[in-house]
This record gives C-alpha cells, sequence and structure tokens, in this order.
C-alpha cells in the first residue's frame, strides 16, 4: 500500500490535496500468485479491485513478462492508465520468483512503478550463496520486506525500502507541528513517524538489529543456506519416497509443494473422483497433526489443483536432515490411518 500511494502522489501529485475525483482510472498489475494484500489496497486506496489485472503466470508459479506487457498495452488502449507493477520474491504459496530483469525493463518503457514484494524471499539477499536469486531487485522502485518470515525475526518485522529520495516524507507528511519541528537538534529524517500511516508504529528495526548484532552477516548467511539446502534435502527425499508427488517440478526458495497419497489409493486411476478424494487428504492428515501436537503444516488449493501441503522451512530454529526425515515419518504414519 505503500508503494501504490507513492506511486500515484509521484505521477499526480495533485492527488493529495484533490482527491481522485479528476483522476483517470488507474490500473495495477500482479501475477496471479501474489499475495492477497494487494487486492486488498486496490480497496482501501480507493482504485477498486476491477481495475488490478492478474498476469498469468507459467508452471512455477512466476510472473510471465509477455503478457505483462500485453497487459499494459490492453489497459493504455482502453484509456486507463498503467500506474503500478508489483513483482513478487517468494510468492505465499510456491514461493516463486518473478523474473524482475524483464519485469523493470517493462516498467521503464511505459513509465511505471516498479514495486517488489520480497516479503518472504527477500531474506536470500543476505545469503552470499542465493543472493544472485534477487537478480534485479536493485532495479525496483519500492520494495517491503518482512524479516519476521524467513528470517525468523519476532513478530511484527516489517520493512518498507524506496530509491527515491524525501518523496516518502512528500507524500505521507502531516507536519504535526507538536511532533515533527524542523529545527531539532539532530537529523529530523530520522522522525519516520511523518512519513508513515502510524505514527506509533512499533520499533521494527531495533528487532533486527539486535538478531544482526548477535549473528552478524556471516551468521545470517549460513542460516539461509542451511533453510535452502533443508528445503532441498526434502524436496529431493520425497521424489523418491512412494505416495509423495510434486506439485510443481522445481523450488526456488524454501516452500515445498506436494500431496501424499496413502496406498489404499495408488495404482488408481486418476479420475476426477480420485482427486476429489486426494484433495480431502492433506485436511484430515493435517488434523491428526494438530490433535497430537506433532507438527503445523498449512494445506491449500492453487491454480487448477485442489488441496495440497504447503511446506515452508525458516531460520529459526535452525532445521536438520533429522528433521527433515522425522516430517516425512509423521506424513507417511497419518497418511496410512486416514
Amino acid at each position: 500500500m505503500y508503494g501504490m500511494v507513492m506511486s500515484r502522489f509521484q505521477k499526480y501529485p495533485e492527488v493529495k490535496s484533490q482527491g481522485l475525483c479528476g483522476l483517470p482510472p488507474l490500473v495495477c498489475f500482479t501475477s496471479d500468485q501474489a499475495h492477497y494484500s494487494i487486492q486488498k489496497g486496490m480497496h482501501w486506496l480507493g482504485f477498486g479491485i476491477d481495475n488490478l489485472i492478474k498476469v498469468k503466470s507459467d508452471d512455477l508459479g512466476r510472473m510471465i513478462p509477455e503478457e505483462l506487457e500485453l497487459s499494459v498495452e490492453k489497459c493504455i488502449k482502453s484509456g486507463k492508465v498503467p500506474l503500478f507493477v508489483n513483482a513478487t520474491v517468494g510468492t505465499t504459496v510456491l514461493g516463486a520468483i518473478d523474473p524482475l530483469n524483464e519485469i523493470s525493463g517493462i516498467c521503464k518503457k511505459y513509465n511505471i512503478w516498479m514495486h517488489v514484494d520480497g516479503c518472504f524471499g527477500g531474506t536470500l539477499i543476505l545469503s552470499k550463496t542465493h543472493r544472485q536469486k534477487l537478480s534485479g531487485v536493485e532495479l525496483s522502485d519500492s520494495i517491503a520486506w518482512n524479516p519476521h518470515k524467513m528470517l525468523g525475526a519476532p513478530l511484527q518485522c516489517s520493512l518498507f525500502l524506496t530509491r527515491h529520495k524525501n518523496l516518502m516524507h512528500e507524500c505521507n507528511s502531516a507536519a504535526a507541528s507538536y511532533l515533527f519541528q524542523q529545527d531539532k537538534h539532530y537529523d529530523v529524517r530520522y522522525d519516520t513517524g511523518d512519513k508513515s500511516i502510524q505514527c506509533g508504529r512499533k520499533v521494527d528495526a531495533f528487532k533486527l538489529w539486535v538478531m544482526w548484532k548477535a549473528r552478524g552477516d556471516d551468521g545470517f548467511s549460513s542460516y539461509i543456506d542451511n533453510v535452502i539446502e533443508s528445503a532441498r534435502y526434502f524436496y529431493e527425499k520425497i521424489k523418491s519416497t512412494p505416495g509423495f508427488r510434486l506439485v510443481i517440478p522445481e523450488i526456488e526458495t524454501a516452500c515445498i509443494c506436494f500431496w501424499y497419497i496413502p496406498t489404499k489409493m495408488r495404482n488408481q486411476a486418476e479420475t476426477d473422483s480420485w482427486w476429489s478424494d486426494l484433495y480431502k487428504i492433506a485436511p484430515k492428515i493435517k488434523e491428526k497433526m494438530v490433535r497430537e501436537g506433532t507438527l503445523m503444516i498449512g494445506y491449500q488449493p492453487v491454480k487448477n489443483h485442489g488441496n495440497f501441503f504447503r511446506f515452508v522451512i525458516t531460520c529459526h530454529p535452525q532445521t536438520t536432515p533429522e528433521d527433515m526425515e522425522y516430517v516425512i515419518k509423521k506424513i507417511i504414519e497419518y497418511g496410512e490411518q486416514v
């Protein structure tokens, strides 16, 4: 929402004083795998959810740049203004990383604000091994990052970054004189309350600073590398374990999506009825996990697929191959009971 409101202010600064009534319809774009908050922002900020274009994604859940450009051109031909593109680094379900360099090129061509939702996958920037997966993030106009996700900082810890100097202040400032005097003895740029919605926002930066002070650059990097290695271990293990089936053929971050097929359902014709029965398995297995207090693994449908498991690994606590083996063992155990 910060990126949306800043993109609007940058293109139409008069909106701060005059409102929306004189503006043409403004259109935002995101992938069909993006976080639901983009749609909520369209409503809250007055764009209207009908002006959010959900761009097709490929088989791995990544936005297709060619589809984005076609959508932008269609928007322009209809008399609307393409304003904002949200690219995702680590989509909520599949953990996909949108092609940032290609998306940036389209945004520059049509003068569109490029925001990156790096709330989950943005943590990879701290890994010396895996940061190259975020190539192109430096080309964005703004980025959101939640260290409370993959990095495991205490809830809530959220950051918003922009390359545009002073724009956040110009866009959001209400200049409350009893709080934000400009003649203080320190650099007033540190008065972030006048740049944000919440003057009394929690000091999220302190949580990250304490973690960083304790772990250091190398500590963060090793923690993140362990996350990716654990995800890869689990992924490779279930590929060769009877009863497990991957939803997508490859993983980019630390989300592994899969079904468990109980023995009684194997070697049968995979009819619509069979798939309908399979979609009921994950909820039943999760119920057993919760009732016994052993694991907490989410499930959900996406695209044309019904319920499957979404196993997400984070930095805290640090996982081991033995932990991955335990998860597999319990899923098999519960899966054979349903």
